[in-house]
């Protein structure tokens, strides 16, 4: 290892597998710190009982990672060009170490907030990193093939962070899972000291946009709170209000900042290159869903089903392998096929599958459920290879580091917008329903008077007094009620990201369209 190893170098050290040896390297790194996107998602329940909060306070255990994560993307090219890829690399993989700590000992829900934050910061920037190494590694007509190859890793590891996640949960605690990811991390720290290129860096630090990564932090930071707190403090009130005008606010200024900026974060230039802005639009919605499905689906067949942690991990986990057999195949046939069409593919299988989840309810199987997930979630084996590589083959070699930040800047971006848009409409619909059956609890309901009778009935062996009796029957039939409520809430949840999917397809013939005039 050199102080200064350029990619031409260390191909000459390592010979043509050194491509190989740098993907390894930087997948091992980039799925590590990506499972805990997924990890937390079955420990819900477990938060909330641990902090005595509800779900829209536990969910921003996934949301402060992916908000942070979203706002880091846009850091890849400033870290490369300060500290080049190899440090980069290393020092976020340390930094994500600790923010591993701060999570697994907090104290407090906000203390475990901040671990997160510390965690999604490091993974925002590894992410892009690692996809700008591995494109820039493999010829124009390998590189699918290589979005394949990093896909994998991709959606494996947050496949698999639910199952891991469980079974941690299950044997130890809702803390060991923090601790999971570190020792491939370790390996992922000296397989970067070894094989991640170091090309020799500027004398002086390049500038930095500190004025446009503050606005960028301010709105998403005021876009999440309004949106976590807008079904608990009403949608009109002074306080979401008021956080929803910073937010667009922010966000407009930070546009026009990085119009006028010289070195701005966002690269605004590359959006008038049609086919990066088409490719991007569908990395939006795209990510706004999967990160969705990815969260409601174990939360759901916890409160609905009554699952333990490690059985609804287990639920993504046929869909995980499912894919990881997949990708290189369908990175192989993205060399082949238009990318638009791989794309278009992949949502109409996840509109698929989540379409069938619609009818899922208490009495659903676990193989029927996972069957669902997996052709759902099968249609990231042909999304992911063809949307990055179609994406990335419309700029330039310079273009690179800019337009994968982006790129994975807008779909993180959708993602912890998804998360936060999936749990505000849960616990919507939930009051909906709630309200909705509680009317229908009246004295002409035959259904409801017959159950109170056979309840009541069942008690009067242990001794209890009518009106004792009748207050435990009318309890169990408002949880029998609020459980109902709950399960159609899911049910339209599932119906609304089937439809976000079938909406993306839009985007992706403008792609297609796109791509055919270039």
């Amino acid at each position: 290892m050199n102080q200064h190893d350029t990619v031409e170098a260390l191909f000459e050290r390592f010979g043509p597998n050194y491509r190989w040896f740098v993907a390894a390297a930087g997948l091992l790194g980039a799925t590590s710190v990506m499972m805990t996107a997924t990890l937390v998602n079955v420990a819900v329940p477990n938060v909330m009982g641990a902090f005595g909060i509800g779900q829209s306070q536990a969910q921003w255990m996934a949301t402060a990672f992916l908000a942070t994560m979203t706002a880091s993307q846009l850091l890849n090219a400033w870290m490369i060009g300060a500290l080049g890829q190899r440090m980069a690399y290393v020092s976020m993989l340390g930094l994500f170490v600790v923010g591993s700590f701060i999570s697994a000992t907090a104290p407090s829900i906000e203390v475990l907030i901040v671990g997160r934050v510390v965690q999604g910061f490091a993974a925002g920037v590894i992410q892009p990193l690692v996809m700008t190494t591995v494109f820039q590694v493999f010829p124009p007509d390998r590189r699918g093939t290589a979005m394949g190859v990093f896909g994998t890793g991709m959606v494996l590891a947050p496949g698999l962070g639910p199952a891991l996640g469980g079974i941690a949960i299950d044997a130890f605690s809702w803390r060991t899972m923090f601790f999971l990811p570190l020792p491939l991390v370790a390996l992922a720290i000296v397989g970067g000291l070894i094989f991640m290129p170091s090309p020799p860096r500027a004398e002086r630090l390049p500038r930095f946009d500190w004025a446009g990564y503050g606005l960028l932090s301010i709105a998403l930071y005021c876009g999440m709170t309004a949106m976590a707190n807008g079904p608990r403090f009403g949608w009109s009130s002074d306080h979401v209000t008021a956080l929803a005008v910073g937010a667009v606010l922010s966000g407009g200024l930070f546009i026009w900042w990085q119009m006028r900026s010289s070195t701005p974060l966002l690269a605004v230039d590359l959006f008038r290159n049609p086919v990066f802005s088409a490719a991007v639009l569908v990395a939006f919605v795209f990510g706004l869903g999967n990160f969705a499905s990815g969260y409601v689906i174990p939360v759901f067949v916890q409160q609905v089903q009554g699952y333990t942690p490690t059985r609804a991990g287990m639920v993504l986990a046929p869909a995980a392998l499912l894919l990881a057999a997949m990708l290189p195949f369908t990175g192989r046939l993205a060399d082949r096929l238009p990318g638009y069409i791989m794309v278009m593919m992949g949502l109409s299988a996840f509109s698929l599958g989540t379409a069938l989840m619609i009818s899922s309810d208490v009495n659903t199987g676990f193989w029927t459920f996972a069957g669902f997930a997996a052709i759902s979630r099968g249609g990231l084996a042909f999304i992911l290879p063809s949307l990055s590589a179609s994406a990335l083959k419309a700029l330039t070699p310079s273009q690179l580091p800019k337009g994968s930040g982006n790129m994975n800047f807008l779909r993180q971006l959708g993602g912890a917008t998804g998360t936060n848009l999936i749990v505000v409409w849960l616990q919507m619909q939930t009051l909906v329903y709630s309200e909705a059956l509680t009317a229908t609890q009246t004295a002409a309901n035959g259904t409801s008077e017959v159950l109170l009778e056979s309840v009541q009935r069942l008690l009067v062996p242990s001794g209890i007094d009518s009106a004792v009796s009748q207050s435990v029957a009318l309890d169990f039939l408002g949880q029998m009620v609020q459980a109902q409520a709950q399960g159609f809430a899911f049910q339209h949840s599932f119906l609304a990201l089937a439809a976000v999917f079938l909406f993306a397809l839009l985007p992706a013939w403008v792609l297609g369209q796109a791509q055919k005039r270039e």
